[in-house]
């Protein structure tokens, strides 16, 4: 899920939300911390000294909600399967899906296509909740106390945040409604001028009601209020409270797949944006926007192609559609694999692990986001996970793997973004994830924070490298980029969303102690590549 920065940290009593402060710079991700001053990964380092370096085209899948693939900034790189006919009804390249000509959407069917969904906790609830309701812990036999435990631990999530979010859409409905009332009065006033800070300044009044209202919005806007942010918050506790914690919610009849099937594939259909597409075309981007052409942002890899797989609806995406997804991604040339997504349980977790390997065995980079719950995700496991079997016993994981959590711009104790999960035995490497710019659909740009962010900054410069030295395997490529990276990890900093502002030394909280770098990484490879020659 993206964290806008500040979003949803509200105080209903005045509504107040905290937003970036921070100098707008479209694309300081790609900055070089030396010569610019932003702790970025030093992408337009490497075009300046590597301009008339030869590339070979890379082919990157992305995992997520959809793309804009008509977006101006991202249409010239999106990814053609040739061996497919458009629009003919016929699977002519024999792969099992029909006129899938720029990826799959696994969340979709004849009927329609999924937007919203619950979220994992949520359908295992209602799922052991046939088998356990009215069922007392004494009732359970042996073979069953999992299967209870699970029961009792996903009901009390889903029942106590139903009524959580069920309260504050109460507060937030009267609040909308207090806004309402404070626009009827105000607009008048500012004789179509928008409501904005500086705007009420400027209004003079004797009414007492006008004044009132006036220095009501003054305050939330001295606050950070915005009414975005109040429109986005309010939408998503909407959405908790009808669809994420809902167990009558059935998201999943249009796609016409039995949803319990784990190991069911050849459903879906090929609607790649199906109109809910922001998160993914804004990782799009960041991986892949054109360069140089004077649009929005520059994306990081300049030859590159992107392979679009819908499989992540505003809700918890499920196994089934991942591991699918995965191997659409091995068995149509993908070369790295963006996941930005993420959740608590993983009910199906033998068919990703199997799908892994799958990309282990066919040499292809698997690059996943941590999450944003600002947690150590060695102790609560955040799925899909390289680490087969049970995860926190686990002595195997797959070599194909890098996790990403998300740093900010600034080389001090700010370093770690505050939402950021983190864990030194799980997270590999750190990359801005912080107020990043970056394509959303209709050809518009918008700034996100999340390590939904981070993760396609390392598979962008995952596919820079792998453009330059195309011989590297999965397992070298990731070696590359870990070895190369900015260590900084005596840097003490911010433990993420620590409430008593404890600090750690940066090392602590990934393996590395590093943020990834382009021109390092380059710079490697082409020492590897040439001793690999030798």
């Amino acid at each position: 899920m993206t964290v806008t920065r500040g979003f949803g940290m509200v105080l209903i009593s005045s509504l107040v939300t905290f937003t970036s402060l921070a100098q707008k710079n479209e694309d300081w991700f790609n900055k070089d911390l030396q010569e610019d001053g932003e702790f970025g990964v030093s992408v337009d380092k490497v075009y300046k000294e590597y301009s008339n370096r030869e590339s070979t085209e890379i082919l990157v899948a992305i995992i997520d909600s959809g793309i804009d693939i008509e977006h101006e900034d991202l249409q010239p790189n999106i990814w053609i399967n040739t061996d497919e006919i458009p629009d003919n009804g016929i699977d002519d390249d024999n792969n099992g899906y029909i006129d899938d000509i720029h990826g799959w959407n696994f969340i979709g069917g004849a009927s329609g296509n999924v937007i919203e969904e619950t979220y994992e906790t949520t359908r295992l609830y209602k799922k052991l909740k046939e088998k356990f309701e009215g069922v007392s812990e004494d009732q359970v036999n042996s073979t069953d106390k999992t299967d209870y435990k699970l029961y009792i631990e996903t009901k009390k999530i889903t029942e106590e945040k139903l009524a959580s979010s069920k309260k504050t859409k109460e507060q937030l409905d009267k609040f909308a409604q207090t806004l309402m009332l404070v626009k009827s009065i105000l607009e008048p006033e500012l004789l179509d001028k928008e409501l904005t800070a500086s705007n009420l300044e400027s209004i003079s009044s004797r009414s007492e009601r006008v004044l009132a209202a006036k220095e009501f919005m003054l305050d939330k806007f001295n606050a950070g209020f915005t009414f975005q942010d109040f429109e986005e918050y309010k939408d998503y506790i909407d959405q908790r409270v009808l669809y994420h914690y809902n167990v009558d919610f059935n998201a999943r009849r249009v796609v016409g797949d039995n949803p319990d099937d784990a190991n069911e594939k050849y459903y879906g259909n090929n609607d790649v944006y199906a109109g809910h597409a922001e998160h993914g075309t804004h990782v799009a981007g960041i991986v892949a926007a054109v360069r140089d052409n004077d649009l929005g942002m520059n994306g990081i890899a300049n030859n590159v192609k992107i392979m679009a797989l819908r499989a992540v609806p505003d809700g918890d995406e499920r196994d089934k559609d991942i591991a699918n997804s995965i191997r659409y991604a091995v068995d149509n040339g993908a070369r790295i694999i963006n996941m930005s997504f993420g959740k608590g349980h993983s009910p199906a977790k033998k068919v990703v692990e199997d799908a892994i390997k799958y990309a282990e065995e066919n040499n292809v980079l698997l690059i996943h986001a941590a999450g944003n719950s600002s947690s150590n995700i060695d102790e609560i496991i955040h799925y899909p996970t390289r680490f087969y079997g049970d995860p926190k016993s686990s002595t195997t994981d797959a070599k194909n793997w890098i996790e990403v959590g998300a740093s900010d711009r600034s080389n001090d104790v700010n370093l770690t973004a505050d939402f950021s999960n983190y864990g030194i035995k799980t997270v590999d490497i750190f990359a801005p994830g912080v107020d990043i710019y970056s394509t959303v659909p209709e050809s518009l740009y918008k700034e996100n924070s999340g390590t939904s962010m981070a993760a396609p900054v390392v598979t962008g410069v995952a596919a820079l490298v792998l453009s330059y030295y195309p011989e590297l395997t999965a397992v070298q490529l990731k070696e590359v980029l870990l070895k190369s990276s900015v260590n900084v990890g005596k840097l003490k900093v911010y433990v993420p969303a620590d409430k008593k502002g404890k600090k750690t030394k940066f090392k602590k909280l990934s393996a590395t102690g590093s943020v990834v770098n382009a021109y390092n990484a380059v710079k490697l490879a082409e020492s590897m590549s040439s001793s690999l020659a030798d």
